[in-house]
């Protein structure tokens, strides 16, 4: 990758949960350590770095804590930027904001469900079911129920145990990464974008970068999938590592060491 890297510029999109920060049992409590969050400031340091959440844009940055990093929640369709200026995109992000009544609605029949929980995410809604036992079946069915009711709203699996309901626009996080290329003037064909991301959503990102035809989209998955990802690693442990270095390579890139000695690799 970095001698591929030589000479093009490189831009850093992120994934959270399952990626910066383990996935846990309680959604409210998915922090990143004090080594990932230090190892995304030096990155972004170094490239432009966007975190790409199914959040809402407001929770991920409580978790994230930096200011030099840029900012999408709602699977990117509520962007933010770091204070610096930014060529406009024509507004061509989406401006539908999820229905208060679906939210109403899922929030009213997941009382009844013990252990249930539903997080608005401002532009979509997500139903945690991780400690649902004997109801898990009956949970399904209430909210594909609920999402076929509603012609403005989809369904989505998200990810193990969360579903998640989301306005019918055509933006995702692929939508996402397009406007941030196109906004930070990165969109030309010497940037290499790096995706890291674990989630089904992340694989619209994939395949806007499998057809730049240049890029490194990398699934964070332990087991086997089905995915446009090129590369893989297996946990937020690797991701870590995989930051640090990158940063280490890019602050070292003009000096006399090799590829070897930057990334640990002993002959």
């Amino acid at each position: 990758m970095m001698k591929v890297a030589k000479g093009k510029k490189i831009v850093v999109f992120l994934d959270y949960d399952g990626t910066l920060s383990p996935i846990v049992d309680d959604p409210n409590s998915a922090f990143m350590s004090d080594e990932m969050r230090a190892a995304v400031r030096e990155v972004a340091k170094c490239f432009p770095t966007a975190i790409i959440s199914g959040r809402s844009r407001e929770k991920v940055k409580e978790f994230v804590q930096l200011s030099n990093v840029y900012y999408a929640g709602s699977h990117g369709m509520d962007i933010m930027a770091p204070p610096r200026p930014v060529k406009s995109c024509e507004g061509n992000t989406p401006t539908v904001v999820m229905d208060k009544k679906i939210l109403t609605e899922l929030e009213e029949e997941t009382a009844k469900i013990k252990g249930a929980m539903v997080e608005d995410n401002r532009f979509c809604v997500s139903v945690h079911f991780r400690h649902v036992k004997d109801e898990v079946k009956h949970h399904h069915l209430l909210v594909k129920k609920l999402s076929v009711q509603k012609q403005n709203s989809s369904l989505i699996n998200s990810k193990a145990q969360v579903m998640e309901i989301r306005p019918t626009i055509e933006w995702d996080k692929g939508h996402a990464v397009e406007y941030f290329l196109e906004t930070l003037g990165l969109s030309n064909s010497d940037v290499l974008p790096v995706y890291i991301g674990e989630d089904r959503t992340d694989e619209d990102a994939f395949k806007v970068i499998q057809r730049r035809g240049q890029g490194y989209p990398i699934i964070v998955t332990s087991i086997p999938k089905d995915t446009k990802a090129s590369y893989s690693l297996i946990d937020p442990s690797e991701v870590l590592t995989f930051l640090l270095r990158l940063a280490r390579w890019r602050k070292s890139s003009s000096s006399s060491r090799s590829l070897n000695q930057i990334w640990g690799v002993v002959n």
